[in-house]
């Protein structure tokens, strides 16, 4: 379920997703098919595990990344979430032959 409110998604982004819903700031990033398809891979990891697992381990490696990297933006794309979504997000086809738990290979 795709919803549009620019209040919920935070700044710098364009949208994110919460399980079972993708928030997106602006209504043009509803025709974006590469867009809705890396929010799409996320929805998937996030059933992988479990929700409350998938937050918890994107938060540790977050935390660990920035302490890391001292950058904000890096930490983010270095997540294995953020790499696989974003390595496979013009693959429109790429959620109906991805195996299980695929962000482990990124």
């Amino acid at each position: 379920m795709i919803i549009v409110n620019r209040y919920l998604v935070p700044k710098g982004y364009g949208g994110i997703t919460l399980f079972p819903f993708i928030f997106l700031k602006d209504s043009s990033l509803k025709k974006d098919s590469i867009f809705i398809n890396h929010e799409q891979i996320h929805l998937r990891q996030q059933i992988e595990l479990l929700l409350v697992g998938f937050y918890i381990w994107y938060f540790f490696s977050f935390l660990y990344y920035i302490l890391q990297r001292k950058s904000r933006k890096e930490a983010y794309h270095m997540i294995c979430f953020e790499r696989e979504a974003y390595q496979h997000e013009s693959d429109l086809t790429y959620l109906k032959n991805r195996r299980f738990w695929a962000f482990l290979r990124k």
